[in-house]
């Protein structure tokens, strides 16, 4: 008689066992491999980095720091709104910038911003440019949150009037800031729903993601306006994000350009300013007292 351990359907059993032992131990390596260098990717501090920084801020803007409690020094720069004094206070908008960039990539924002009599707070994140320590969910919530504090403080800035922008990476720490501290808007420029969305495009677990940032649950529950502005061809964000958190929020305005990430708004930036400044006008945020 055959031995029954030799049979062709026997051999394809042993073979399949194989293959999934050997695909389950290849999926563990990649989830740990992901786990150790999630960091690094969500953070990718060493690129904008190397395209160089000022060592000084530009004239017209203010330098502040804080100290970590691991010692480190975080900056910020403040530029503030035409015509705004102790006298004269109005609102302001702390701006974060996406993972690739720098505070000091974002001046043209900041004086668009201030040409329109808003104060603008640009805070770095940690290990960014001329700042020190290792960047992280928990550790930028922390700094952002520690400068909103400084910001509030100003006399030219009303703090009833402060509002959250952020752009990529930094749409969900200016997400996370309306947690910690009191916000009268939220805008997302090109925004996920969460990093923990974005992980399942490499077949990543929910629960090895490190730094979430869960834009989505904010948006879903933030009692103030949200503008959101996403393009259309945007391959590193889909576009669905943006179409996903204006659903969360369906009293937000969406906004939607004709461009990709890097390059938004694109094209449609005559478009997108005039959307801001009338999101912003029918809000109350750009008085001329």
């Amino acid at each position: 008689m055959p031995d029954p351990s030799k049979t062709p359907a026997r051999r394809w059993t042993v073979r399949l066992r194989r293959y999934a032992t050997i695909l389950a131990c290849l999926y563990v390596f990649w989830c740990t491999l992901l786990f150790f260098a999630q960091t690094s990717m969500l953070f990718p501090r060493s690129l904008p980095n190397s395209l160089g920084f000022v060592k000084q801020p530009p004239e017209g803007f203010e330098s502040w720091t804080i100290t970590t409690a691991d010692g480190d020094s975080v900056e910020a720069w403040f530029l503030p709104g035409e015509g705004r004094s102790a006298e004269h206070p109005g609102p302001a908008v702390i701006y974060l910038h996406g993972n690739a960039e720098l505070i000091d990539h974002s001046q043209d924002t900041a004086h668009w911003y201030a040409a329109h009599g808003i104060s603008v707070l640009l805070p770095e994140y940690r290990g960014y440019g001329r700042s020190g320590g290792m960047p992280s969910q928990t550790a930028i919530a922390r700094d952002v949150a520690a400068f909103y504090d400084q910001l509030a403080s100003r006399p030219e800035v009303d703090r009833t009037r402060i509002i959250a922008h952020g752009r990529s990476l930094g749409g969900g720490v200016a997400a996370q800031l309306t947690k910690d501290r009191a916000t009268a808007a939220l805008i997302l420029n090109c925004t996920f729903t969460s990093v923990t969305a974005m992980s399942s495009r490499y077949l990543v677990p929910p629960f090895i993601v490190r730094h979430p940032f869960r834009t989505d649950e904010v948006v879903r529950s933030y009692q103030h306006p949200i503008l959101i502005a996403h393009g259309t061809h945007d391959t590193i964000i889909p576009f669905s994000h943006g179409e996903r958190l204006a659903a969360l929020a369906p009293t937000s305005t969406f906004i939607q350009t004709n461009c990709s990430h890097n390059d938004f708004p694109g094209d449609d930036l005559e478009k997108y300013e005039e959307a801001l400044t009338t999101f912003l006008s029918a809000h109350g945020f750009t008085d001329t007292q």
